[in-house]
């Protein structure tokens, strides 16, 4: 019994530790001027400002929808715009992206769906690494972890950003 209780207090003491460090770096002023938010926050909004200034009517009118089709129609965006020619083409096949709007510096992650199939060893290992290099240069993170999968929801590859 005392052994699961040390346990049991050594955990809730951890958590108590993780929630306190990610309220303390959201919420601080980190000497950059910018009110604690990181500035690979600041960096990639001033990316999206710029690379998603061709769609700004569909994001507009589409605010409706679901915004993870924003988030993809962004990253398309901004490839058309600054991307090589086999990146956009490798971004052709992106259907949806999750999580590329919520970063905190701390442990972001993104998820990209294509439609490519065949999973690690299939027809778009070659080019998903294209997406995760073309991601890296939408977004910006000093901890930030992009994942691309295929149709079937298997992991092509992952990389960073």
């Amino acid at each position: 019994m005392g052994m699961k209780t040390k346990v049991a207090l050594g955990a809730v003491v951890g958590i108590v530790v993780i929630g306190v460090v990610s309220a303390n770096s959201g919420s601080g002023d980190d000497g950059n001027g910018n009110g604690g938010k990181g500035g690979g926050t600041s960096a990639a909004a001033d990316k999206n400002a710029g690379g998603s200034a061709g769609s700004g009517e569909k994001s507009s009118a589409g605010d409706k929808g679901a915004s993870k089709a924003s988030q993809a129609e962004q990253f398309k965006a901004f490839v058309a715009k600054n991307g090589t020619p086999k990146e956009k083409d490798a971004v052709a096949h992106v259907l949806k992206i999750q999580g590329a709007d919520q970063q905190n510096d701390i442990l972001d992650s993104a998820d990209v769906y294509t439609d490519f199939t065949g999973g690690l060893m299939g027809e778009g290992s070659g080019p998903s690494k294209l997406i995760a290099s073309a991601f890296a240069d939408w977004k910006d993170s000093k901890n930030g972890l992009v994942t691309v999968y295929d149709a079937d929801g298997e992991i092509i590859t992952n990389g960073n950003f």
